[in-house]
């Protein structure tokens, strides 16, 4: 008798678990860990819909050659969600300068899973 209920158990919690994903992070523009060309914009792409109002993008310079920062320094930018729902991009006012820099998320999915995390590049 405790086999049948176990079995609806398993499958019960199999079919739910898509419904309990968190979103990832699927693509990047500039890649993590690449070195590019001065840009205008960061994108991220993720594997799931956002929610705009609680999704945040932030990229900082850690690193400026011949300059010595005591800590990094936040480059002010819009955020946007895209039309797609799974795309958000920072554009800045100019392109970045040379330098490192830090990208920070933290992503909201629109079932209300909320995920941070965050990847490094560079700007020569």
């Amino acid at each position: 008798m405790r086999t049948p209920a176990l079995f609806l158990a398993v499958a019960a919690a199999a079919m739910a678990a898509p419904a309990m994903a968190h979103p990832k992070l699927l693509a990047s523009n500039p890649a993590a860990d690449a070195t590019v060309p001065a840009t205008s914009s960061v994108q991220l792409t993720f594997s799931e819909r956002l929610v705009g109002e609680f999704s945040h993008l932030q990229v900082a310079m850690t690193d400026m050659p011949g300059m010595r920062m005591s800590s990094p320094m936040t480059i002010q930018g819009k955020t946007a969600l895209g039309a797609d729902g799974t795309t958000l991009t920072i554009s800045f006012a100019k392109p970045l300068p040379v330098g490192t820099y830090k990208v920070s998320y933290q992503v909201v999915s629109t079932d209300t899973h909320k995920i941070q995390g965050g990847y490094g590049f560079k700007v020569h």
